[in-house]
């Protein structure tokens, strides 16, 4: 690598750490750059997440990035498969293989304020062996779904069956004849539990503690003709997926309290659960807490296999996990063969810890205080962070978000890589002024009528740390260029100079401008009046009254 340019560190090579290399080299022209990805192939989440029937709740032809469309979506939502063979064609595409390291894990990364780099501090899993090495700047790029969470109930340990976390599915084991207990019903058991349910001797016992509201899912196929249409017809394929994105975000209405439109919502989700589940699970089935407060379910055939004879809800609350089963908090027992948990992720936890030049730790930013635009942090020079607090979305596809968030980071990079500054780091200030601003708007919205992981898994506190709370182009809106008065620069004060030099000078010459434009209206408009007066002089001479 080229030591005369500034070295860059993508941490992850998920979703997030392959969209930051891409456009590292095809928009900043940067090739100094590694990955480190802990895992021994590239896909982050699609990777780690293999069980039946999963995949994405957004439409093919948005959630992929908006430079790398796929015309050739088989079905309007794509699975897992699908999704990890589309990024792996794009890591080939771009070479990324000759910058990733696998296998290893960024333990711990700190910042030398004297040399303006970071110390990392890496783990080859394989072998055990720590590596140090440098950086000038450090992406974190690892995503959401990463850490499975296992619910606080005793006594795992003395299962003798198997047990598993649906992010860690083990394909080696035959379900049939077996009674399973799957514990949670969001979205990833929502999507496993018609699968394996398809088998008839396979019994399911599905252990709820919160009911979720459900939405039906139209999913289609699209013929070849449309296929080659969005291939060859210009423009088609983008107009398709702008067309998504304004009415997936039009859907922000839902999210705001005592909304009309979440009146009419919660009346169409109700209505549909009625008719597509059983009668005799509609009680406990349908949640009181409005629409979108947890993530939105879309029903994969999961309420139609609820009339099947070998599927089961049981509402009744877990006690203990025992040798042969789960003990129920009414004493009753219910013998089981093996148990999955489709219970989520844990979404403030992060294997990497960062250390800056203050006392706080960038945990404690993504579980409670928040960041400045989900991206940087005070105290952390040259750290940038996709996806993180308070920049995910409830309601529309988080690789539009990505694309935002790294373009926003080029932008603030920019004069890093072009040796004109040293370091950049945001303004305690300005991350508080934001973070004001963003409670303020949460206030106004559903998120806080119940529990759910955007709240930093957090049963007892009242902050949604994962979400934005607006339509996302309201939040491209705010990140289409930085505010450069909220970052301290360092090394490169004649660069912020010359920044601000050219800035007043534009807005002098837009003043200039409009002064001009103004003299120049006020002049023709004393003409007016005599325009006027001639112009009814002649109009009465030729139609006299």
């Amino acid at each position: 690598m080229h030591r005369d340019t500034p070295r860059v560190v993508i941490v992850g090579a998920g979703i997030a750490g392959i969209t930051m290399a891409v456009n590292l080299r095809s928009k900043l022209h940067h090739d100094n750059f590694v990955i480190y990805e802990k895992g021994g192939s590239i896909g982050g989440t699609w990777r780690e997440n293999t069980y039946p029937g999963c995949g994405s709740d957004i439409p093919g032809h948005w959630y992929c990035l908006s430079t790398e469309p796929n015309p050739y979506w088989e079905n309007y939502y794509i699975t897992q498969p699908e999704i990890r063979t589309y990024w792996e064609e794009i890591y080939r595409k771009h070479d990324l293989a000759s910058r990733t390291v696998f296998n290893t894990c960024v333990k711990l990364v700190e910042w030398d304020e004297e040399k303006g780099v970071h110390n990392l501090t890496l783990e080859d899993v394989v072998s055990g062996q720590i590596i140090h090495s440098q950086a000038e700047v450090v992406i974190q790029a690892v995503g959401f779904f990463t850490t499975p969470m296992y619910p606080d109930i005793p006594g795992k340990e003395k299962f003798t069956g198997p047990l598993w976390h649906s992010s860690q599915w083990r394909h080696g084991i035959d379900l049939k004849g077996m009674t399973v207990g799957v514990i949670g019903n969001g979205c990833s058991a929502t999507q496993f539990v018609p699968v394996i349910a398809t088998e008839p001797t396979t019994r399911i016992i599905n252990f709820c503690r919160t009911p979720q509201w459900i939405a039906m899912r139209v999913n289609y196929h699209y013929p070849g003709w449309a296929k080659w249409a969005f291939a060859h017809v210009p423009f088609l394929m983008y107009a398709y997926r702008s067309f998504m994105m304004i009415t997936g975000d039009l859907l922000w209405g839902i999210f705001l309290a005592n909304s009309p439109v979440s009146a009419v919502f919660k009346k169409i989700l109700t209505s549909y659960m009625r008719r597509s589940a059983p009668a005799k699970y509609h009680d406990n089935l349908i949640p009181t807490y409005p629409p979108g407060c947890k993530r939105l379910v879309l029903d994969s055939n999961y309420l139609a296999a609820l009339h099947q004879p070998n599927v089961d809800l049981n509402w009744n609350g877990i006690q203990e996990i025992v040798e042969d089963g789960i003990v129920l908090k009414t004493g009753d027992k219910v013998p089981l063969d093996a148990i999955i948990f489709g219970t989520g992720f844990y979404l403030a936890e992060r294997d990497v810890v960062f250390r800056g030049t203050s006392d706080h730790t960038l945990k404690r930013y993504f579980e409670s205080e928040g960041g400045y635009y989900g991206t940087v942090f005070p105290g952390f020079p040259n750290l940038f962070t996709i996806v993180g607090p308070n920049s995910a979305s409830a309601h529309a596809s988080l690789i539009f978000i990505i694309e935002t968030q790294v373009g926003y980071i080029l932008k603030l990079m920019k004069p890093i890589i072009n040796g004109k500054a040293k370091s950049i780091e945001v303004t305690q200030k300005a991350t508080n002024y934001y973070n004001a601003w963003i409670q303020k708007r949460m206030a106004s919205t559903i998120f806080f009528s119940c529990f759910s992981y955007y709240r930093g898994d957090n049963r007892t506190g009242a902050k949604n740390v994962s979400t934005f709370p607006g339509m996302i182009s309201l939040y491209w809106w705010i990140m289409r260029k930085p505010r450069w008065n909220d970052f301290k620069v360092v090394g490169g004060e004649q660069w912020f100079y010359q920044r601000r030099q050219v800035a007043l000078t534009n807005y002098a010459l837009i003043g200039l401008m409009v002064c001009v434009v103004g003299y120049n209206f006020s002049t023709l408009w004393k003409f007016v009046p005599a325009l006027t007066e001639r112009l009814l002089s002649g109009f009465q001479t030729q139609f006299p009254s």
